[in-house]
């Protein structure tokens, strides 16, 4: 249960974030545009892809040696600290949405899921490096009920940005909103960062 907790709130503030993916699901529900669908697609691909990360970590993990083991673990703090920093970077930024209601096919919707979830650098990132990196040393079932945790996350958080958007938007354009949920990650990920430190020396 500990490794599903975790994974949840890992995954939760890696997905938290002013990306271009969360806000055209913002505009989707805005527009009550094939909500269910876009934030289906968005949930299943978060889930492929954490488990894809854990799986490669997993079984390629044997091949490692003490040396790719600490460049890895160099790379996960990097990536952390950079992430820390988008995050102060983002304090000021300005958020806005067209709610332009068009009519726009199936089709184009999926295309354009697709394209915002897969041609988006940092979902790789975060889910197939970061988390697949994360837990590389745990057992195979704890890095199960860990990628589970997060895909919960995922489809909790989609789903609920989809269909709440029109609450929410009025929420997510203020800027006290977004500094302290960035304050939440940032304190979260100084935590792992700690951990990931106290693993590399112990």
């Amino acid at each position: 249960m500990e490794f599903l907790v975790l994974g949840f709130f890992t995954g939760l503030s890696l997905i938290l974030a002013i990306g271009a993916q969360n806000i055209f699901v913002i505009e989707q529900g805005l527009k009550k545009q094939y909500i269910f669908l876009v934030c289906l697609i968005c949930s299943i691909s978060d889930l492929i892809l954490i488990f894809l990360g854990i799986f490669l970590f997993h079984y390629f993990y044997q091949f490692f040696n003490s040396i790719i083991e600490l460049i890895f673990n160099i790379l996960l703090i990097i990536f952390l600290i950079y992430f820390i920093y988008t995050k102060i970077k983002s304090f000021d930024i300005e958020v806005s949405f067209n709610s332009n209601i068009e009519g726009t096919s199936k089709f184009k919707i999926i295309l354009k899921t697709l394209a915002f979830t897969y041609l988006n650098p940092h979902v790789y990132s975060d889910t197939v490096f970061f988390l697949g990196n994360f837990s590389k040393n745990y057992q195979l079932d704890q890095k199960i009920s860990f990628g589970i945790g997060a895909s919960i996350a995922s489809f909790l958080f989609f789903f609920t940005l989809g269909y709440l958007s029109n609450y929410l938007s009025k929420y997510a354009k203020n800027k006290n909103i977004w500094k302290i949920i960035n304050i939440f990650i940032i304190c979260f990920m100084s935590v792992l960062i700690l951990f990931i430190i106290n693993e590399m020396f112990s």
